[in-house]
């Protein structure tokens, strides 16, 4: 017979016996649950930022600003960042510009957003958010940076919202490091996002702008960079703006032999045309079927054979909700659009939402 000799009790330290008994009291919620509502913000928690403050820059433009939480790692000037944003109960990412220079002595970040026909969340955010609201972060991305190594000579060429990276290498320091020309096309000089700091800027010898007014002047055309900057094939380039510009700007710049001193970005660059009903994609289980805008998805897929999540079918306990990966639904119950590019990562009620169009759904 043998015996084994017991195990020496491990010591719990008073932090895990106050948690474990904060986990007992506020079961079936978590502790972190309810340090989400006092310190949404803090180390260890997933990335959020509180918006601070909302500041209009033009009739369908305004700045964000957020104060990030501690897990973030800050930017270089040019990167975007993604917005996790509530918008009517469902959240929303999208992808927006970062116009803040890095490290600002108060630690805030700033976005800034151009409402966009039928656009949800940028039309939340330029014209209904308000401080105080916590939006959901991730690490800022995106290669439309300066090299390490600043070009003595710099153009950038932008359109509408596309002068919004831009900003923020001007803010950076850039002026004072670089001769820098900037041609912007806007419809009116009251469209122009930042038109004010721009034109102090150049008023003070620190850049070159060029204003491009579409609805008096038409759109600007790549064979009149010859006479507008005369040295622009000399210059390294940036290029932010509509798909059209950049198509043409891009071939100007090919047919030349600079495409390796040419670098662009395009803000979403896949075009989504709601409708009524059309094909959907269950990438996951690599099924594609055809519907009309009065099935819900949820009963689409099953009748497919896919597998899919559901509780009440009314779309009441959120047991059915998956990510949109890209296209267009259709909220069944009020009639509400719902679009994604990918990236967005969208997550959409299945047993109340609609095909709007083509659309993939992540399962």
């Amino acid at each position: 017979m043998t015996t084994t000799a017991p195990r020496p009790a491990q010591k719990v330290s008073f932090r895990d016996r106050l948690l474990r008994l904060a986990g007992s009291v506020t079961t079936p919620l978590l502790p972190d649950d309810y340090l989400d509502l006092v310190a949404p913000l803090r180390a260890g928690a997933p990335l959020r930022g509180r918006i601070v403050a909302v500041h209009p820059e033009t009739r369908d433009a305004a700045t964000v600003v957020i104060q990030p939480g501690r897990g973030w790692r800050g930017h270089r000037p040019g990167q975007y960042v993604r917005l996790g944003v509530d918008v009517d109960g469902v959240r929303q990412w999208r992808a927006y510009s970062l116009t803040s220079p890095p490290e600002r002595a108060d630690g805030r970040i700033t976005v800034t957003v151009k409402a966009i026909p039928d656009g949800k969340v940028s039309n939340h955010l330029v014209r209904r958010v308000r401080p105080g609201t916590i939006v959901q972060l991730d690490q800022a991305q995106g290669e439309f940076t300066l090299p390490v190594a600043t070009p003595e000579r710099v153009l950038f060429l932008t359109a509408g919202s596309g002068v919004t990276p831009v900003m923020g290498m001007l803010r950076a320091g850039l002026p004072g490091r670089a001769d820098v020309v900037v041609v912007h096309s806007a419809p009116g000089p009251d469209d122009v996002i930042f038109g004010a700091e721009l034109r102090g800027l150049a008023a003070a010898g620190a850049l070159r702008l060029v204003e491009r007014h579409t609805d008096t002047d038409g759109l600007l055309g790549v064979h009149e960079l010859d006479e507008l900057v005369p040295d622009h094939r000399d210059r390294e380039t940036w290029a932010c703006g509509p798909v059209g510009m950049l198509d043409a700007i891009e071939g100007y710049w090919s047919t030349n032999g600079l495409a390796e001193r040419l670098h662009t970005e395009r803000f979403r660059p896949t075009v989504i045309s709601p409708g009524e009903g059309g094909t959907v994609t269950f990438t996951g289980a690599g099924v594609t079927v055809e519907a009309d805008g009065a099935t819900p998805i949820l009963d689409a897929g099953e009748a497919a054979g896919v597998l899919m999540p559901s509780g009440c079918r009314m779309g009441i306990c959120y047991g059915c909700v998956v990510p949109l990966r890209q296209g267009a639904v259709r909220d069944l119950r009020n009639g509400d659009l719902t679009t994604a590019v990918p990236g967005d990562g969208v997550l959409v009620q299945t047993c109340v939402s609609a095909a709007a169009g083509t659309c993939d759904i992540e399962l």
